[in-house]
């Protein structure tokens, strides 16, 4: 590995690749059955964030708004539009929860959402997500954390069959249903929280539903202190870990910076091995494994030619970076979105906390880049390989069944990336 070079403060967001708090706390209430969030803040707020993810998922995007004005905000803080806004959802879609979060303009006037949700009688979590903080993962791990702190109930027991995966905000919902699915043939029932995977992976569900339709329920959020494992992935998702740990302290924790590639999923796999007392793991297990270390082999060559740029959420570029660099991958770059302690040990020439501004004065530096939606003018115009990954993709259908993870998912990321790098190579 090269040297890494830091920049954890730019002044200017000139071409961003971020998103910001509330758009992540968003999502992890979408991951709850039956929950309706509701964005304290500007009408206009809440519209950009239906339009962006339901145009990703190309699903219909349940979230409600306090439509809070600056007339509003300056004369009463928008305490009121609380209030009648939790009486009308209340009264036309009856959620079983409803997820109060916040946004700079209700944040900056420093309205007490706290002390208003403890006078409001109906199922409600809140959380502060000012967006002018943080960014995609933080807003999703703080919403995260905020559902175990104030609906699970504290445990002494524990179940040792019952495993709580906590997965990152970067992970798409068939990725989650995979994690689900492996640990669950080591013997374990599984939950995660929050729980795309049966929210917003695309199914064709009877009729377009006013709430979100699949995810956790919020009985079981209630329960999940009786967890005799829990398991994490992403530098975002330990604050997240903790709480849980501390509504019982007998729940063992298990923390995976990514699940990409083969030396990762090994681990994850000799963990459930030691947990559940199995000999070895199923044979389809077994057979993916198999074809992954033969993709590591079959992409080498194409990957081993190809310099490449990753730009996405910390969490994202931990997995993608490793499992690239796995296979001989030359990554000359990363451009995380907000710093964070995973960036410290990635695999990478150098990394940087900045925008896609970096990306174009970085464009000699590499050949194919791999990020979001937003990088697709900049790889045409400096005529770049691409492979879209991370919010938003616009442009491809489905990214809710996109699969990175595990020997499965790595061996077909892996062939993604390398066969855009053999036709660059013979496009010329």
């Amino acid at each position: 590995m090269g040297d890494v070079n830091r920049r954890a403060v730019k002044p200017l967001q000139v071409n961003p690749v971020g998103l910001t708090q509330p758009m992540g706390a968003t999502l992890a209430f979408l991951g709850v059955d039956r929950c309706m969030p509701l964005m304290h803040g500007a009408q206009g707020c809440t519209s950009f964030a239906k339009v962006y993810f339901t145009r990703h998922f190309c699903e219909p995007i349940a979230i409600q708004t306090t439509a809070v004005t600056d007339v509003t905000a300056i004369l009463d803080g928008g305490d009121h539009n609380i209030v009648e806004s939790v009486r009308n959802i209340a009264v036309k879609t009856a959620p079983a929860l409803i997820a109060l979060y916040t946004t700079g303009l209700t944040e900056t006037k420093g309205d007490d959402i706290r002390g208003v949700a403890a006078k409001i009688d109906y199922p409600l979590v809140w959380v502060n997500t000012p967006d002018y903080e943080g960014g995609l993962e933080s807003g999703w791990a703080l919403a995260v954390g905020a559902l175990i702190e104030q609906l699970t109930v504290p445990a002494n027991a524990i179940d040792g069959h019952k495993v709580v995966l906590l997965p990152h905000v970067s992970l798409q919902p068939l990725e989650v249903e995979k994690l689900k699915t492996f640990i669950a043939a080591f013997g374990f029932e599984v939950l995660a929280i929050p729980d795309l995977s049966t929210s917003l992976d695309g199914h064709l569900g009877e009729k377009q539903s006013a709430l979100s339709s699949g995810g956790i329920t919020v009985e079981e959020i209630r329960t999940l202190a009786d967890a005799g494992l829990v398991i994490s992935f992403g530098a975002s998702m330990l604050p997240c870990a903790r709480i849980l740990q501390a509504k019982n302290p007998a729940i063992r924790h298990h923390h995976f910076s990514h699940v990409h590639g083969l030396e990762a999923t090994d681990a994850l796999a000799a963990l459930l091995l030691a947990e559940s007392g199995f000999e070895q793991p199923t044979v389809d297990i077994i057979r993916w494994r198999k074809r992954l270390q033969d993709a590591l082999l079959d992409c080498h060559f194409a990957l081993g030619q190809t310099r490449i740029l990753v730009a996405g959420e910390p969490d994202f570029l931990g997995g993608a970076c490793q499992l690239l660099a796995e296979a001989g991958a030359k990554v000359t770059g990363a451009i995380a979105t907000v710093d964070s302690p995973l960036l410290d040990g990635l695999p990478v020439d150098r990394v940087l906390v900045g925008d896609l501004e970096d990306a174009e004065s970085l464009h000699d530096a590499y050949d194919l880049i791999v990020g979001s939606g937003h990088v697709e003018a900049l790889a045409h115009r400096y005529h770049k390989g691409v492979v879209l990954r991370g919010f938003p993709d616009w442009e491809t259908l489905g990214n809710q069944l996109r699969n990175d993870v595990l020997y499965e998912g790595g061996a077909y990321f892996l062939f993604e990336v390398a066969n855009v790098a053999e036709r660059m190579r013979r496009d010329g």
